[in-house]
């Protein structure tokens, strides 16, 4: 089921000055003129990450504008292809490392279904409430830098302060609270404790109201209006030919969510709203992130309701790591640990592709494996890269100061960006 979250019109675009698009080149060569050549970026604060945006000025107006990406590069497929599978983990964290949970569950799940692998009811459970509360930790960072930007300060210091209460979470559950390396091909390292089922359930209980003061500091803001309504609009057949996803794509108006197109971990199983915008604006984008974070609770409120018994990984032991008890007492459970620890998981050859409903659109993984524990080839589809794509048609026709709020609600993150 799907639900839009705002009922207006869609302004009329094509008024919109987006002069110079049709002679636009990806090269700065074409930069010269009378116009001003301003740079933005690649520093922290200004661009949500080490984005550099070349852009040409008509007075305060963007006439054309360049991404410039590639600052924090450092070679993750390349590296996959070295290294076996399991010690690919910790490199996912780094990918959208304000959801590490969720890019280590979307890697397992793509190695998984070139093994032929499921996991028990329990795992997959276990998986959800990591995806789901990756993203609400996501978008309450999402929300409230973006609330920052356009000078909503207060609203920053509500969505830290339940975020960290979410690390603390992360932490119970895996031992670290920002690079978790959680997951394992075949399951998870450890168990979630009663404990943490207690705190996560005390979490839910909580932070419904915290959104919903989020709400009323922000929606009918009237300078927060004033920056986000009818800026930065992306039409439907936009979205839809730049390959956007995520709340960015949804915000247009398109009903697409992985998680009820191509249902994986379950989700089917689960009642929850996947919420539509109608502009496809700055607005629209902050609208249908703030009701994702209420949907995601809906879902993990039936997640620890139904949380079924029974093992959390697969029942293939020849792929996991033997128990270390058994390590240290029995000489083929030794050999076993150490085949596994250097060797990796034996994968069969094949080819597949994983998409995986991230908090910034679908995370997603190519793998071609020519058999063995190590990947032959390994393709990162990154959301955020894909969605920052637009910027050259979106950007043009505003204003210097509409740049923080476009950046803002598009919500990337540069670590899956560049790579």
């Amino acid at each position: 089921m799907s639900t839009t979250i705002r009922e207006i019109e869609a302004p009329d675009t094509a008024a919109r000055a987006f002069g110079g698009l049709e002679e636009y080149h990806h090269t700065t060569t074409d930069l010269i003129g009378e116009k001003l050549v301003l740079n933005m970026g690649p520093s922290h604060p200004a661009t949500h990450g080490v984005l550099r945006l070349v852009l040409e000025l008509d007075g305060e107006i963007i006439t054309k504008a360049i991404p410039d990406v590639g600052y924090l590069h450092r070679g993750d497929e390349k590296i996959a292809e070295n290294m076996h599978y399991n010690q690919f983990v910790p490199y996912t964290d780094r990918l959208d490392y304000l959801a590490p949970l969720a890019s280590n569950v979307a890697y397992a799940m793509t190695v998984e279904k070139l093994l032929g692998w499921t996991l028990p009811e329990r795992g997959q459970a276990l998986r959800v409430i990591c995806c789901e509360m990756a993203r609400i930790s996501s978008h309450l960072l999402g929300v409230g830098v973006f609330a920052m930007d356009t000078g909503a300060m207060t609203v920053f210091l509500y969505t830290f302060t339940e975020r960290e209460k979410i690390y603390n979470l992360c932490e119970h559950l895996t031992g670290a609270r920002f690079t978790t390396s959680y997951t394992r091909i075949g399951g998870q390292t450890r168990d979630a404790s009663p404990e943490f089922m207690t705190g996560l359930r005390k979490f839910l209980d909580e932070i419904p109201a915290h959104i919903d003061e989020i709400d009323k500091l922000l929606t009918r803001n009237k300078i927060f209006l004033d920056r986000t309504k009818d800026i930065g609009v992306i039409a439907k057949d936009r979205a839809i030919a730049y390959g956007i996803t995520g709340p960015n794509l949804r915000a247009t108006g398109v009903d697409y969510d992985l998680r009820k197109a191509h249902p994986y971990l379950g989700y089917e199983k689960y009642d929850f709203d996947v919420p539509l915008g109608s502009v496809g604006d700055c607005f629209d984008r902050y609208l249908v992130r703030l009701e994702e974070m209420k949907q995601s609770v809906k879902i993990l409120n039936q997640v620890l309701k139904n949380m079924p018994d029974g093992p959390i990984n697969v029942a293939e032991a020849k792929g996991l790591l033997p128990k270390k008890d058994k390590v240290l007492m029995s000489m083929e459970e030794l050999i076993h640990h150490f085949i596994i620890a250097t060797q990796g998981v034996e994968t069969p050859p094949g080819e597949v592709y994983f998409g995986h409903e991230n908090p910034k659109g679908e995370l997603g993984f190519y793998l071609y494996s020519k058999g063995g524990g190590v990947p032959y080839r390994l393709k990162i589809r990154a959301p955020s890269f894909v969605n920052l794509s637009i910027c050259p048609e979106l950007l043009p026709g505003h204003m210097v100061s509409d740049v923080p709020a476009i950046l803002g609600s598009l919500d990337f993150v540069m670590g899956e960006c560049d790579r």
